[in-house]
């Protein structure tokens, strides 16, 4: 029989799926080549180069910031939260304390904020592990819903 550990800390407000979403997206981004710098040749004479600059992954950090900017206000705090309990500003005992200032944070719209940390897909996973979750529990395949 399982038993319920009251001690334990609460996950913040949002649903660990999307938490491990977002990390794997952010994987994929920062593990992206940065490729050949962007110059003024013809794209049709340099072998078509052009695909290995920053435009290369730009689909992929759209969509990143575009599913950032879609979580409500309670999700992206609580998302700023474990960004920083992962990092280890924050025991996960003291999340709520994290929410409440990632709350009043608000200067930075939080995609940029998060996308500004390369390590942000390895903060989010650590902070998922102090609550007892892991992405390997969830399949985050093209087919799966997020």
């Amino acid at each position: 029989m399982r038993t319920i550990d009251d001690t334990s800390p609460g996950m913040p407000d949002i649903n660990p799926r999307k938490v491990c979403f977002i990390a794997a997206k952010a994987r994929e981004l920062f593990s992206e080549e940065e490729g050949a710098r962007p110059d003024a040749s013809n794209a049709s004479d340099d072998g078509e180069r052009v695909i290995l600059t920053d435009a290369a992954y730009g689909p992929i950090r759209a969509e990143l910031e575009q599913y950032i900017d879609d979580l409500d206000v309670d999700e992206a705090a609580a998302l700023v939260a474990l960004m920083w309990v992962g990092r280890g500003d924050f025991e996960a005992g003291d999340v709520e304390d994290a929410v409440v200032q990632a709350r009043e944070r608000g200067q930075t719209p939080t995609a940029q904020y998060l996308l500004g940390e390369p390590l942000v897909a390895d903060y989010l996973e650590d902070a998922l592990a102090a609550f007892g979750h892991s992405c390997r529990d969830f399949d985050l395949g093209p087919e799966a819903e997020v």
